[in-house]
């Protein structure tokens, strides 16, 4: 039985991945370990009745690291920057499973989706890659949405527009986006409750508010409620956005595709909590009829579900409130467009703290721990 050693795991998504370990039955599989940056010897979580302590070991001890078959970590690109070298040249020669971007692009990693690349996961096993990362959320969203008409190489190119919730920055950025709401309603409560209030001086008073040193703005450097931020991560040479960037740069290598796809786009910060949109227009290299690309859309997994492209079905179901928390991978607006019979319009919905994080993880867990 294999020890599984587990860092960032009291994180968002640390905690949506123990979650569903937890409900999926996986610590009855390992030996687990518990790790914390700042709590060495603190008592931590007893989940597996194979588990000897739950003692808290220091994240940053090599030698204890060393002793891991598997380590597990949702800390973040700097933690991985600084130790994962360390081991790799303390001959350390486990599977690292890794959340973060730092090395998602690196040649000897492979970036997990299985859903999507189950045997390009496989064949790097067989090979001896031992470096299973995560990919970029409305990366794996978009796959996971669209990956039967990648399957089938119908797809030309992409543009794309995404609207990604405040939890893709972090509990910090969720928590400072609440404490916007709360103070724009708080200056201005005593309106609402006038029944001759009149909105455009409401508006021009949350204008005012927004734009004051009042607005708590530390994390996202800018005023998400009620409005939006067209910009995420750095600038890249191009113009591009890292976040942009992502979208071709980590598609192609997670399909290994010869060709490339090309992807690009805008990627929005919008006022929700949790779960990414996207606005896809896709360019086809063969004209098949919206009934079959539905076909193709569905076969591919079952998590996918379709929303008919009428008003009532996508206000009431094509949004992210209705698949927080779950599996599901909403798309509608399924239409042809009139830039012509090859152009399609779609979007897509789904909670990025899952596919678009956690549950990738935890599945290549179970694959490394079921086939080495």
């Amino acid at each position: 039985m294999k020890c599984v050693g587990f860092i960032g795991w009291r994180g968002m998504v640390g905690s949506v991945l123990i979650d569903r370990m937890i409900y999926k039955g996986n610590f009855d599989t390992i030996i687990p370990y518990f790790f914390s940056t700042s709590q060495e010897g603190k008592k931590g979580p007893i989940l597996s009745k194979n588990q000897n302590t739950n003692h808290l070991y220091n994240a940053y001890n090599i030698n204890i690291l060393k002793e891991m078959n598997i380590i597990i970590t949702c800390q973040g690109s700097k933690y991985t920057k600084e130790i994962y070298k360390k081991l790799r040249k303390n001959k350390w020669g486990g599977y690292w499973i890794d959340a973060s971007s730092y090395l998602r692009m690196k040649k000897n990693s492979i970036i997990c989706l299985d859903p999507v690349n189950k045997d390009i996961i496989y064949k790097g096993l067989n090979k001896g890659i031992k470096d299973f990362i995560g990919g970029n959320c409305t990366v794996s969203l978009m796959l996971m949405a669209l990956s039967g008409l990648f399957k089938k190489k119908l797809i030309d190119w992409i543009s794309v527009s995404t609207y990604q919730a405040a939890s893709g920055s972090g509990s910090k950025n969720m928590c400072e986006l609440l404490k916007q709401m709360g103070v724009i309603y708080n200056n201005i409560k005593n309106e609402l409750k006038d029944t001759n209030y009149k909105i455009l001086e409401i508006e021009k008073k949350i204008k005012n508010i927004s734009l004051s040193n009042i607005m708590p703005i530390y994390n996202f450097k800018s005023v998400l409620a009620g409005s939006l931020i067209p910009w995420i991560d750095k600038k890249m040479n191009n113009g591009q956005s890292r976040e942009e960037w992502k979208g071709q740069s980590e598609t192609n290598k997670i399909l290994s595709n010869k060709k490339k796809i090309i992807i690009d786009g805008l990627c929005v910060r919008i006022g929700t909590l949790r779960c990414h949109s996207q606005s896809l227009t896709i360019k086809m290299n063969k004209n098949i009829s919206i009934q079959e690309i539905k076909k193709i859309i569905l076969k591919n997994n079952k998590w996918i579900k379709i929303i008919p492209n009428t008003y009532s079905e996508t206000i009431n179901k094509l949004t992210p409130i209705n698949v927080s928390g779950t599996l599901n991978i909403l798309i509608g607006r399924l239409r042809k467009m009139n830039i012509g019979s090859k152009y399609i319009s779609a979007f897509t919905v789904g909670d990025q703290l899952l596919w678009g994080a956690a549950e990738p993880i935890r599945r290549m867990l179970k694959i490394i721990v079921s086939n080495t």
